[in-house]
């Protein structure tokens, strides 16, 4: 039996490559974990070059990009080769898509990422019925579609306003039940539970249409407030001993650490890894 380690580390190799991305800084990818950090959890942390030198420290060498992270493809593309770090995932806001799909495409190619991901909606642009949910997620599996066509995969982030259930469907259901098959989730575990939901039980609702987890721990209640309330992975109050697993069994490629206001970063990113690294190899 493959362990889970080289089992995961072979599905990110082969989603690479089926995106056209095969990156020779990463030819050894099989010894690698599917551990990525999310670059917003490092976002007050100096300079980008600091940033990727912080996860050259954590022993980290993927990452989800926000959008081009105010850069130009050149420029991160240089960056990402210098620190030997790859990119396997970017936050796209919905807004560029809708305006410049095919810059978008571009961009994303330039700099080897295979997955376009749409990280929010401010208040304005939430759906307010399960109709209008169902409609987004046409919306959103008509861009699949498009990036598809351009090697590119698509998948949808959410928060806790999409755990909303219409007739007992949330509504991030109702929408990847629209978009089709090329829409996947990235299923941020924190924001789940905040809603009140189990996230390994709504990981189980999910099997196969999983692309990722945000790898993030809620603080204790009441605790942690310049922290928005959240913790280093494994220190907060989220059941990693049934997350982890359900991530796997629905599908998920990567693990994506990520805090949405650390006070320090960098032990973030450094203790996540070590966390996700100890406990990864270990599922069956």
């Amino acid at each position: 039996m493959k362990t889970f380690k080289s089992k995961f580390a072979g599905m990110a190799f082969v989603v690479g490559l089926a995106a056209g991305f095969a990156n020779p800084v990463f030819a050894d990818d099989s010894k690698v974990l599917p551990i990525a950090a999310q670059m917003y959890t490092l976002r007050n942390s100096g300079t980008l070059e600091e940033q990727l030198a912080i996860l050259n420290r954590a022993g980290v060498s993927a990452v989800e990009t926000v959008d081009m992270q105010k850069v130009s493809a050149g420029e991160l593309n240089a960056l990402l080769e210098k620190h030997k770090i790859k990119v396997i995932s970017s936050h796209v806001p919905i807004d560029k898509l809708r305006g410049n799909l095919d810059e978008v495409i571009t961009e994303q190619k330039a700099v080897g990422n295979p997955v376009v991901t749409v990280p929010f909606l401010k208040p304005e642009d939430r759906p307010k019925d399960a109709a209008g949910w169902t409609a987004f997620g046409k919306e959103l599996g008509g861009y699949a579609d498009k990036l598809s066509a351009a090697g590119l995969s698509m998948a949808y982030h959410n928060h806790d306003f999409e755990m909303v259930k219409f007739d007992g469907k949330t509504a991030l259901e109702l929408l990847l039940d629209a978009a089709g098959p090329k829409l996947q989730a990235e299923v941020d575990v924190a924001w789940v539970a905040r809603s009140g939901n189990d996230p390994a039980e709504f990981l189980g609702t999910l099997k196969g249409k999983v692309f990722a987890i945000h790898a993030k721990d809620n603080a204790p209640a009441g605790t942690a407030e310049n922290e928005r309330g959240f913790a280093t992975l494994g220190t907060g109050v989220l059941d990693w001993k049934t997350i982890l697993p359900a991530a796997k069994h629905a599908g998920a490629k990567w693990f994506i650490l990520e805090h949405d206001l650390p006070l320090d970063a960098e032990a973030v990113v450094t203790k996540g890894n070590a966390f996700l690294s100890e406990r990864l190899p270990t599922i069956q």
